[in-house]
């Protein structure tokens, strides 16, 4: 928005829209800062000044010691399966969801503009499952999970296979419908079906973004892997719940320098296949 200059001054046409924005802000966020009983002072006491400063001090240097590093590398291997595990899963039921749930490959709303009655009533269910799946947090179905299976990985790998279905479900669709229709749609009309249409006139134009949000899925499946080992799924959150209840802090830095390394590696392996897929 341009900004205008009268007799002088300087007149941001835009300002009053953003002190109002600003102010609306601070009326919603106080409310919620009192609802929450947010309190950083808190942190400012002697007392847990004290307490801080000393686990904090045995952060450094992190534990290198052969045991410690042997069980480090064993559930770093586990909170990667579990990630693994649990995308993979998703995916397969994900896929054939996605699909059902797009408009992108509606031969009614190719002809008439608007998808058949049974199209809809076959797509809102899918949809509403996939708002099911998602809705709630793969912590919570580690939870039910490790009461059902006991604890370790598997709770978390179905926590997270359930989650993420609902959340790649609805993703992949909306990337089916936001890419051209064109190279579809004239695969339709010349009678092609419609996984013939996906593969080679909607995949390809595809494959970039569902590949990136794939990988962005599988880093975000690592963290939760970690963050359900807090509830006895395994992994490096179990470890890192131990270390940090013994205050062990060398430990603890080791951890976590190992989940930043996995991190930087699905980031990594992301670029790669984005320059591939390019």
């Amino acid at each position: 928005m341009p900004v205008t200059a009268t007799r002088g001054h300087w007149h941001d046409p835009a300002a009053t829209p953003r002190a109002l924005l600003t102010l609306a802000l601070l009326l919603v966020l106080w409310p919620g800062l009192q609802l929450t009983e947010f309190r950083p002072q808190i942190l400012f006491n002697a007392q847990n000044r004290e307490v801080m400063g000393r686990f904090l001090a045995g952060f450094w240097p992190p534990d290198t010691s052969t045991e410690f590093l042997l069980l480090l590398g064993r559930a770093t291997l586990e909170t990667l399966s579990m990630a693994t595990a649990g995308l993979a899963l998703a995916l397969i039921l994900a896929i054939p969801l996605s699909l059902i749930a797009t408009r992108a490959l509606s031969i009614s709303a190719l002809f008439t503009g608007r998808p058949s009655l049974t199209g809809r009533l076959l797509r809102y269910p899918v949809r509403f499952v996939l708002i099911v799946l998602r809705s709630i947090p793969e912590i919570v179905w580690a939870l039910l999970f490790v009461r059902a299976v006991g604890l370790g990985p598997t709770a978390g790998v179905l926590a997270i296979a359930i989650t993420y279905s609902g959340m790649l479900g609805k993703v992949y669709a909306e990337i089916y419908e936001s890419v051209d229709p064109q190279p579809a749609r004239a695969l339709l009309q010349s009678g092609s079906s419609r996984l013939a249409a996906f593969l080679y006139g909607t995949l390809p134009s595809a494959a970039q973004e569902l590949t990136s949000y794939t990988l962005y899925r599988w880093e975000c499946a690592v963290r939760a892997s970690v963050i359900m080992g807090f509830v006895g799924a395994g992994g490096l959150g179990q470890m890192i719940d131990l270390s940090i209840r013994m205050f062990a802090g060398g430990e603890v830095v080791s951890i976590l320098l190992t989940f930043l390394l996995l991190v930087l590696l699905a980031d990594q392996i992301s670029q790669q296949l984005r320059k591939r897929l390019a």
